[in-house]
């Protein structure tokens, strides 16, 4: 069975050693070095596991950069139901809508036939 975290990957990656190495560029800069570590990270796949004892400085650094990541798929809301389901059109997957500029002039212009149809 495949690792959640490597399905859909082009690249395997192994997640322990992706921390490690993150840790490896952090650490160097940290003010404090000999302060005793104030957190352990663990991470467990199906590649292995690993724990981690790490020092303010680097579970801070590792706070903003986890706070500071954005989904490529992040695409906006749904303004119509509030879904976080757009594709790569802003077609909302849950209701249908379409967002941005070819959303609007599809929505105006159903609106302008719907209109002429009443009358």
């Amino acid at each position: 069975m495949a690792c959640p975290s490597v399905v859909g990957v082009s690249t395997p990656f192994d997640p322990a050693a992706v921390v490690a190495e993150f840790i490896d560029r952090v650490a160097p800069y940290d003010p404090q070095p000999e302060v005793a570590p104030v957190a352990v990270v663990g991470v467990r796949t199906a590649l292995g596991e690993a724990t981690f004892a790490v020092g303010d400085h680097v579970i801070r650094a590792m706070c903003k950069a986890l706070e500071a990541y954005r989904d490529p798929d992040d695409r906006g809301t749904c303004a119509e139901c509030g879904s976080r389901r757009l594709d790569d059109n802003l077609h909302c997957r849950e209701c249908g809508r379409l967002h941005g500029i070819l959303g609007e002039v599809i929505a105006h212009h159903a609106r302008r036939v719907a209109a002429e149809d009443a009358t």
